[in-house]
């Protein structure tokens, strides 16, 4: 009778660590609060447009959000990460002198001034890429990263299908006109979500409002660097086929939202448009962190293994975007693998985790390994066959 008790206690737990309910971190629970009644979003004088929080990923408002649209100087977003992607993995530097050619210097449009023969610094050239637009700088930088403006070009539509850029394809690096060279506001997002997450060490270059280079000062485009202290980002663009744009991001608290507005006819009315979609987005949500990275939510069974249990939990911070005071609303469901079974590698996939809104799923994401389990030796792969046999027969039994 011992021996079949203990089993009963080995299927009891089992069956739990399958589908079990968990609470929230603590940071998540809050004295109730009357419920922010959330108005229609914003209505705006533009072609197209998005607001998405960066860290969550949550699209708060949009529409016409994944039209193909000509990006103008928007483009140089890719152009920029793909030159801080580079300074990430060390193949260049910003002192790395460029050799500044005809081809760079003859390019028109917004400039950055930049003559024939020089030699300019990459960091140089990358301020002059992102505050004051330069073309010039952005074919410098095309140049000595591909050796070509074509071939670069090649690599941004590469990069911007490994992030999911669907409806996005680049002739150039620069967004001058071209009738294959488009984008939407949904992929600008996303390209704007990585530079902020990515490469947080070169984001303050955007939030800077002048640059001066050869004795030549020029201000950033983006007016909201002016007037409003929580924007510090991120690129306008403009075209007489595209319109003024205005790609944008500003952080209150803890939350930081990205707002992209295409097609508005005016510098002031793609200022005006994005300030609208910011205040609506900061005023009725709030973003939470739920779970850190690695947290361990849960230590279900393993069998075969050389340890009985594996820590599971999530690869990657857990944020959620909520409108204002309904977080006490917050549940979150895992449903784990039933049967593990060892050897287990770290980041292995062992189920999900289901994150509700009352009855609302809001987000869901992969429970992964958070430590390797290896085989058992031979008697203990043994007793561990008996007694999964034992369990799956006394949870048929208790069923």
């Amino acid at each position: 009778m011992t021996i079949f008790n203990a089993f009963r206690r080995t299927a009891r737990l089992c069956l739990i660590a399958t589908v079990t309910a968990v609470v929230l971190p603590a940071t998540a629970q809050v004295i109730p609060q009357p419920q922010t009644i959330i108005p229609a979003a914003p209505q705006l004088a533009a072609s197209s447009w998005i607001l998405m929080d960066a860290d969550s990923g949550r699209i708060l408002v949009e529409h016409n959000a994944d039209e193909r649209l000509p990006p103008a100087s928007i483009t140089k977003l890719m152009t920029a990460y793909m030159v801080e992607r580079e300074l990430d993995r060390g193949t260049i530097n910003m002192s790395d002198m460029v050799n500044i050619s005809e081809n760079a210097w003859r390019t028109g449009g917004s400039k950055m001034f930049i003559e024939v023969g020089d030699q300019v610094s990459v960091e140089d050239l990358l301020h002059g890429i992102v505050i004051v637009s330069g073309n010039d700088a952005s074919v410098a930088m095309a140049e000595h990263l591909a050796g070509g403006e074509a071939p670069f070009a090649d690599l941004m539509n590469q990069h911007a299908d490994r992030l999911g850029m669907r409806n996005t394809h680049f002739e150039n690096a620069t967004g001058l006109p071209h009738d294959n060279h488009y984008s939407s506001a949904h992929d600008l997002a996303l390209l704007t979500q990585h530079i902020i997450n990515d490469y947080p060490e070169h984001y303050q270059i955007y939030s800077q409002r002048s640059f001066s280079y050869g004795g030549i000062d020029q201000p950033n485009r983006n007016r909201l660097l002016w007037r409003d202290p929580t924007v510090d980002g991120l690129k306008t663009g403009w075209t007489n086929d595209a319109g003024y744009c205005l790609v944008s991001s500003a952080k209150r608290d803890d939350m930081r939202l990205i707002s992209v507005v295409m097609g508005t006819n005016s510098e002031e009315a793609r200022a005006q448009e994005t300030q609208k979609l910011l205040s609506y987005g900061f005023r009725f949500y709030e973003t939470m962190k739920l779970y850190e990275r690695g947290a361990v939510l849960a230590t279900p069974r393993v069998w075969g293994g050389d340890i009985n249990e594996l820590r599971v939990g999530v690869d990657g911070e857990v944020f959620m975007t909520l409108p204002r005071n309904r977080n006490e609303e917050l549940r979150a469901r895992l449903n784990l693998d039933e049967d593990l079974q060892a050897p287990v590698a770290v980041g292995d996939n062992v189920g999900t985790l289901e994150v509700y809104l009352g009855e609302e799923m809001v987000g869901e994401r992969q429970l992964s390994a958070l430590e390797s389990v290896e085989e058992g030796g031979f008697f203990k792969r043994m007793f561990d066959q008996v007694q999964r046999f034992f369990s799956g027969l006394i949870s048929r039994f208790t069923d």
